[in-house]
């Protein structure tokens, strides 16, 4: 089966000058992806079409669907004239657990924290990361800059967000890419989840929310490491669960809002 692809190249009109100029552009592409558990769609995200069992086993994970990658014991991609379905069936425990918290919905799932059954879901505890994993002020800013050259989709659009996964002893372990940043960051957990590595940092090119931060934590990140700001709920949420937060990641510092005893200098 053949999936769309990335990116693709449109024609447009620069103005500059005064006057315009045939050009054109490299656009990334935005493609219906249904997330299927057990022949049932849990949620239909706007998504680019690449590493999409990456994308349909972090998401499983992140948003408490399965604990581990191993719940899954199938999967496979599908494609439609109205998109593609990832479609994944679950252990018997895990699907039984699915089909109640199904029943409790209100509404379809969808990005962010919509289609929730209540203000408690949107605000649901975290797990609480291990303490273990210490790293440098300078690999903080090391991690941020290892990830500019190799965001080739990013490079050619300017139009998605990255997450990636950095170590100190091997520096830049994967990097996902996606017009929506949490399923970058779904990806990436997914990526993880299926060969998981080192303990190190996760870089994150986008704002941080707190469902960036919850869905952080579920995927065991102790340090994250993002090129903008937190809200403050996702600092209130950092320090809950135990995550390093720093943010404004840039070549001459940074800010730490939560648990800073991990950086040392």
């Amino acid at each position: 089966m053949t999936l769309p692809p990335a990116s693709a190249v449109y024609p447009m009109a620069r103005w500059s000058g005064g006057g315009a100029t045939a050009a054109s552009r490299v656009l990334p592409e935005e493609t219906p992806i249904a997330l299927v558990h057990d022949a049932t769609t849990t949620a239909v995200m706007m998504a680019t079409p690449r590493d999409l069992e990456d994308f349909g086993v972090g998401f499983s994970l992140t948003e408490g669907l399965v604990g581990s990658a191993g719940e899954i014991v199938d999967l496979e991609i599908a494609r439609s004239d109205l998109g593609i379905e990832v479609r994944m069936w679950l252990a018997r425990t895990s699907a039984a657990a699915l089909a109640q918290r199904r029943r409790r919905l209100a509404g379809p799932t969808g990005c962010g924290v919509c289609g929730l059954d209540s203000l408690e879901a949107a605000v649901r505890p975290p797990p609480t990361v291990t303490d273990e994993f210490r790293i440098r002020a300078q690999d903080v800013q090391a991690a941020m800059a290892a990830i500019e050259p190799v965001q080739a989709l990013g490079a050619a659009t300017h139009a998605v967000h990255a997450a990636a996964w950095w170590t100190t002893s091997g520096g830049l372990w994967a990097i996902r890419e996606d017009v929506g940043r949490h399923n970058a960051l779904d990806k990436l957990a997914g990526a993880r989840a299926r060969a998981p590595s080192q303990p190190g940092v996760l870089v994150l090119t986008s704002r941080v929310s707190v469902e960036m931060v919850q869905k952080a934590a579920a995927m065991g990140a102790e340090v994250v490491a993002a090129i903008s700001a937190p809200t403050l709920l996702a600092v209130r949420t950092a320090d809950r669960c135990g995550v390093t937060l720093a943010a404004v990641v840039r070549d001459d510092g940074f800010e730490v809002f939560s648990h800073p005893h991990r950086i040392t200098a």
